[in-house]
């Protein structure tokens, strides 16, 4: 029996007291408000503001989330119905979906085993491939995966060379830089997620950049006439932080008579406050991070729509502490290094030029599943992105136009991959646990170097 907080990668893991505070505030000030005009309505504009100071762009535009925001950047470059996009394996269908919508045609790319991004070699096969089979692609969508910056010398290159589009998929990576420059800042149009377990987190939201003013122009334009989602979507997500620190991660590893029963029908391992968020979802008073449709590539429909007020005013009192939270992701990322090498996991490595953020810190095994699994039954929640060459799990990779065996590298790294949390809610004393446990277990005495 756990009465104790779990150690956890993703439950609204950099929530703060004042983010909880702040979300009370959001909610109090959506009931009074009634249809008079809000004090926070500029805050969207102060985010975008915020956004082009940090990274040193010409335009951001906000919107509820990162697929929103790459739904829109593909809906303002002009392409054709089925025109072929470029797009790792080992990613999530957040990352699929705008293709689809947008009536494009995903060309996946499979993903180096040692930095889990696009794998140079087979990009330039999948172009070849492409282009001797029907139409060459038009775009490359390249993903920065748990903060790991690409190649972007050797992907501008190609880009130039093939006349592709280039957009950054930056949901992991804001901060991050490649030969000093930050990520984001490369291609025509890059896209950043706010969502609940992102670098900073608004439980919702995302923003499109640009250095291309006609393209901001559109983006823009897109983005004025989808609207806003509704008070009641809003304010479900204003109770995300509220209840799951308050409520839901206290009693989360408390287990009973009947949590006890459910586990042995269903051979798992969940306290109560697992149940209770279940049940929350089920009631739709907490949202899910994926949505059902969005696993057989249909789209929900509070997607696209505009950055809300008052999630904006969530993500900017996250963006003002981006750097105490990627300083501290760099101090346990630094204590993972240190505490795991030359033991059985294999580590990520950093190539030169780049410098990361490590929003997950993502190790491997051969008994990576086994792992995650017991580590769960010990209140210990370590992340299992991505356990598919889409994620999640149950996405229906078919309607996604993925084919099995595509990319054997993703398919082999969703077998053998662990993540470790680096948020802002893990102290050094937490971390510790967690090599505790990975290292004084039976599969670190199996397997050497």
């Amino acid at each position: 029996m756990n009465f104790l907080k779990p150690i956890s990668i993703s439950l609204s893991p950099n929530t703060e007291k004042d983010d909880i505070w702040l979300a009370l505030k959001m909610i109090w000030r959506i009931i009074l408000r009634g249809t008079k005009p809000s004090k926070t309505q500029n805050c969207t504009k102060k985010l975008e503001h915020k956004f082009r100071n940090y990274l040193n762009i010409k335009q951001a535009i906000s919107f509820n989330s990162g697929r929103s925001a790459f739904f829109a950047i593909l809906n303002s470059l002009e392409l054709n119905p089925n025109d072929k996009v470029l797009v790792q394996a080992f990613t999530c269908n957040a990352a699929i979906n705008p293709i689809i919508w947008a009536g494009l045609k995903p060309v996946y790319v499979d993903c180096d085993e040692k930095t889990f991004n696009i794998d140079i070699e087979d990009l330039e096969r999948k172009i070849i491939h492409s282009t001797n089979s029907s139409q060459a692609p038009k775009v490359l969508m390249v993903q920065h995966t748990f903060g790991l910056p690409a190649d972007m010398d050797k992907i501008l290159k190609i880009c130039e060379q093939n006349n592709l589009i280039l957009i950054e998929d930056c949901a992991h990576s804001l901060g991050a830089a490649y030969r000093e420059k930050k990520v984001g800042t490369f291609g025509r149009a890059a896209f950043f997620s706010f969502s609940r377990d992102k670098i900073i987190s608004s439980v919702y939201g995302g923003i499109a950049i640009t250095n291309d003013i006609h393209l901001a122009g559109k983006i823009r334009a897109f983005q004025q006439k989808i609207g806003y989602p509704s008070c009641v979507w809003i304010i479900q997500q204003l109770l995300h932080p509220i209840l799951m620190n308050w409520l839901i991660l206290p009693i989360y590893g408390f287990s009973c008579p009947a949590s006890r029963a459910l586990n042995a029908l269903k051979a798992r391992h969940f306290g109560i406050g697992k149940y209770l968020l279940i049940l929350f979802q089920c009631l739709h008073i907490l949202s899910k991070a994926v949505h059902w449709k969005e696993k057989r590539g249909r789209k929900p429909s509070y997607f696209p729509k505009q950055m809300p007020s008052a999630l904006a005013c969530l993500a900017i009192n996250q963006f003002k502490k981006l750097d105490k939270f990627n300083q501290h992701r760099k101090k346990i990322t630094n204590f993972y290094f240190e505490k795991l090498k030359n033991t059985c996991f294999k580590l990520p490595e950093i190539p030169k030029n780049c410098a990361p953020v490590f929003l997950r810190f993502t190790i491997k095994h051969p008994k990576a599943h086994q792992i995650i699994k017991k580590a769960w039954q010990e209140n210990i929640l370590i992340g299992d992105w991505y356990t598919s060459p889409i994620a999640p799990y149950d996405t229906k990779l078919d309607k996604l136009q993925y084919k099995l065996g595509l990319c054997p590298t993703a398919t082999k790294l969703a077998q053998e991959t662990l993540n470790l949390p680096t948020h802002i809610n893990i102290s050094k004393k937490q971390a510790q646990k967690i090599i505790d446990f990975l290292l004084s277990n039976p599969w670190n005495a199996n397997i050497k170097g």
